[in-house]
């Protein structure tokens, strides 16, 4: 049901926030409509997916991973806490085209500049309650704004709470 619903909002460039249980297809339904409009060609980042914890980056990026096995030249990084900054840098340096990072390390990696949001047109803040809830999500949503950049915008929640639909309100222009 939530790639049924979601996938065409998607690929029409709507603006999404979606809510489903675990276990759902909530991860496919976001990254299917973005793995079909990255544009291989292009030289920077075009989708940024954060996520609340490590384990949740890696996990996405696994999903990445698997399919786009055989598509070549489409790059993913997971980019996290707890791994070594440089291996990151190095990695960085080559044609990324969707990062997955968690908030803390890609706070860290804008304010080095080695992160350019400017090219991002797909973002997703997956299990946004939990990164508002540990105090990340606004300081995530100011560096988005400086970019004055209008986003496809996909928020993935556990949980319906006033204060993320208020953010949601807020950021989104087709919501």
């Amino acid at each position: 049901p939530i790639q049924e619903k979601a996938i065409p909002v998607a690929m029409a460039s709507k603006d999404l926030m979606a809510q489903a249980q675990t276990g759902t297809g909530k991860t496919f339904a976001f990254l299917l409509p973005i793995l079909e409009k990255i544009d291989p060609d292009a030289e920077h980042v075009q989708a940024l997916i954060v996520t609340p914890t490590r384990e949740l980056a890696l996990q996405i990026t696994n999903e990445v991973k698997k399919l786009i096995g055989d598509m070549e030249h489409i790059n993913a990084l997971a980019v996290y806490g707890g791994q070594d900054v440089d291996k990151q840098l190095n990695k960085l340096k080559r044609n990324i085209h969707i990062v997955i990072a968690t908030p803390g390390r890609l706070l860290d990696h804008v304010r080095r500049g080695t992160i350019d949001l400017s090219g991002v047109s797909f973002l997703v803040l997956d299990e946004a309650d939990q990164m508002l809830h540990i105090g990340f999500l606004p300081e995530v949503e100011s560096k988005l704004i400086e970019e004055e950049k209008a986003f496809y915008t996909e928020f993935e929640m556990e949980f319906d709470e006033e204060e993320i639909t208020q953010t949601v309100k807020e950021q989104m222009a087709d919501f």
